[in-house]
């Protein structure tokens, strides 16, 4: 079965969760909407464009290797905009702060945001029967995106290429395990990659959607009593109404020897 993974990696990220007043907190890894966004805005599909939005949400199973969860980040964010007067609109943002400087401080919004700084995951793509786009047209769209990337937020654009790869796998876990893993920056030696991140003993994690067997058909590793159910609210409904409705994935560790 065909697949298409390429790779995320950025000095900061963040994968929205549920927001609840003015936190919003970060996810380790990226979920369905985060992906969804990031396809779409390859592909070129505007925010008002719901139904190609749903079709690239609906079309495609997704898998996530962690290979990085990455560090911590927390920010104390403070925007400042001046609220409506009326039918006047602020074209600039020089007319927000002279203008408007009167109006500033009753438009403050406070929010406490998180981050992953350093944090790098492989995703892994199956289309469903009938899906509007091939995975190789998927795959030229990430080679020559319409829209700029960013992961999870436009404050955290991607820091290597997606490097996206078609291969032919027997599973989710076989297809990710399988990707060729590039160097982030060519002109360092190769110990201070990818190696970096092996220098003690990990556990993998591997996030999928669809059911067990989508994950891995024949692998002495994998034990399906081992696997944990999860549910996020990460699956988009309506982009402009910011709607997503709840979807259940699978959860495996896989416990790595370093070396």
């Amino acid at each position: 079965m065909q697949y298409l993974v390429f790779r995320l990696y950025g000095p900061m990220a963040s994968w929205g969760e549920i927001a609840i007043g003015e936190a919003r907190h970060s996810a380790s890894y990226p979920g369905k909407s985060a992906i969804t966004g990031l396809l779409a805005a390859a592909l070129g599909i505007r925010r008002e464009q719901d139904e190609l939005l749903s079709q690239v949400a609906t079309g495609y199973k997704q898998a996530v290797k962690l290979v990085s969860s990455g560090r911590l980040l927390k920010d104390y964010h403070t925007a400042q905009a001046p609220d409506s007067a009326g039918k006047f609109r602020y074209r600039t943002r020089r007319d927000e702060i002279v203008i408007g400087r009167d109006r500033l401080a009753k438009g403050t919004v406070l929010s406490s945001r998180e981050y992953r700084t350093d944090a790098m995951a492989l995703v892994a793509l199956q289309s469903i029967p009938n899906a509007k786009w091939t995975l190789d047209e998927i795959k030229q769209a990430l080679l020559t995106p319409r829209f700029h990337l960013y992961l999870g937020r436009k404050s955290c654009p991607l820091a290597a290429p997606l490097d996206p790869q078609q291969i032919n796998a027997d599973g989710f876990l076989q297809a990710l395990d399988n990707y060729q893993v590039q160097p982030l920056l060519m002109n360092l030696p190769s110990w201070a990659n990818e190696q970096r991140w092996l220098a003690e003993d990990i556990t993998e994690h591997y996030y999928w959607e669809g059911n067990i067997n989508d994950f891995a058909a024949s692998d002495s590793r994998f034990e399906a009593n081992q696997v944990q159910q999860l549910v996020r609210h990460d699956q988009p409904l309506s982009r402009q109404r910011w709607q997503f409705e709840r979807r259940t994935e699978y959860l495996w560790l896989n416990k790595k020897e370093a070396g």
